[in-house]
């Protein structure tokens, strides 16, 4: 065996001597092995929290979104579904109007009105899986009915089969004035998605009872489009809007919902820095095991060095030491870390029953639910971290090892 590594596997066991430093490397190996485990752990969670958030908001709206310039309304759109479905990566898609309008019932509040068609629509979104009455099939042409959220029903005061008037921001000259456009729906229809910001805003159609209403002259606002990969969407909106040609505007859901996007990739990376900061503190303690297994060493290091092994070799011998501890430390944490990710909701409902209590009540938390979603890269970045500075801890330690002249260490012995 290699004399530095022999050497250095041997300083990292107990010794008859001095316990206290074996000790001290347990630790060490114990506070790797931990800060690993919770990065891995609560990164984990993270992703889960934002995967479940991204079906929650993405399941009403489109992977990504066709419109023309000018906010002007498609004609001929049959042609621009035709090249959007021969696209590699795109599963469906779905032609929509969109306006807002005022909704009364028992009450009256503000709404986005779409109009859609059912044979498309349930193909791109999630709507149609979280009716709780009706279907949407039941939206058909010239009937005039209409699906809402839940919320927004709540706020209506109204249930299924009632009536509500929409009325929406486009006039028409009367006999007694300037009236806004108006006309007369039957809820047929009621979904919960599970995103107040659409159960309580958004309201269904029929196509083409909007293009009636909004006088579009058969033409539609935009195109909605479902691919195989959701993270993929920008590259493959991207090659479909050099395809369309520049009559043709391209959105992918990351730039509709910028803001939500770049809030969650920034949550990730800030708080994979502040969690690397466990990792950090523990290496600094394999630092503080290799300073003092260094100064109880120093004779050994004389007599080494005083038998001919160089600077280097010794050097050598406190770097695997102190790798060792680190790689066992960082090895130890992962195996746990995605232990614990995997069985997170199980620990989490043994804990609930263990101590009575609902730690996520779904009563006041959005997502009550504790999910991990474990990323490969995330992980390899993790034991990259862990393990670099465990590397970097016994650097300076081992360079002062091998810096210790042999007649000053053993003059006193």
């Amino acid at each position: 065996m290699n004399l530095p590594l022999f050497i250095g596997l041997r300083y990292t066991r107990a010794k008859r001597k001095n316990h206290f430093i074996s000790f001290i490397s347990l630790i060490s190996m114990a506070g790797i092995a931990i800060g690993v485990m919770t990065v891995i752990v609560v990164i984990s969670v993270m992703n889960g929290f934002d995967k479940e958030l991204k079906e929650r908001m993405l399941g009403s709206v489109a992977h990504a979104t066709i419109s023309s310039y000018g906010n002007e309304y498609i004609e001929g759109w049959e042609n621009a579904i035709s090249v959007a479905k021969n696209t590699q990566g795109v599963l469906n898609v779905a032609p929509y109007v969109s306006s807002e309008a005022m909704l009364q019932g028992n009450r009256t509040t503000g709404a986005l009105i779409q109009g859609i068609d059912p044979n498309y629509e349930k193909n791109v979104t999630q709507i149609a899986e979280k009716m709780k009455y009706g279907s949407m099939d039941d939206l058909k042409a010239g009937e005039y009915n209409i699906i809402i959220g839940v919320d927004l029903a709540a706020k209506l005061g109204v249930g299924p089969n009632e009536k509500i008037t929409v009325y929406i921001p486009q006039f028409k000259t009367t006999a007694v004035g300037v009236l806004p456009r108006m006309k007369r729906f039957t809820v047929v229809g009621i979904f919960e998605m599970g995103a107040y910001e659409y159960d309580s805003k958004l309201a269904l159609i029929h196509l083409t009872d909007a293009q009636k209403l909004e006088k579009t002259r058969g033409g539609i606002e935009g195109i909605r489009i479902k691919t195989n990969d959701l993270m993929q969407a920008p590259k493959i909106a991207y090659q479909l809007s050099d395809e369309l040609g520049g009559f043709f505007k391209v959105r992918d859901w990351t730039q509709e919902n910028s803001n939500f996007y770049q809030a969650t990739q920034q949550e990730r990376i800030v708080m994979f820095i502040i969690l690397s900061m466990i990792v950090a503190v523990a290496a600094f303690n394999i630092l503080s095991t290799m300073v003092m297994l260094v100064t109880e060493k120093n004779s050994d290091i004389a007599i080494l060095r005083t038998l001919g092994m160089s600077g280097a070799q010794v050097m050598n011998v406190f770097m695997i030491s102190g790798v060792v501890i680190g790689a066992i430390g960082t090895i130890i944490g992962t195996i746990l870390g995605l232990i614990v990710s995997f069985n997170v909701s199980s620990i989490i409902s043994w804990l609930e029953d263990y101590f009575k209590t609902d730690f996520m009540s779904s009563e006041v938390y959005y997502i009550s639910d504790i999910t991990a979603d474990i990323h490969q890269a995330d992980v390899i970045a993790i034991v990259a971290v862990a393990f670099g500075l465990s590397v970097l801890a016994t650097i300076y330690p081992a360079w002062r090892a091998s810096r210790i002249q042999p007649a000053e260490a053993l003059r006193y012995e």
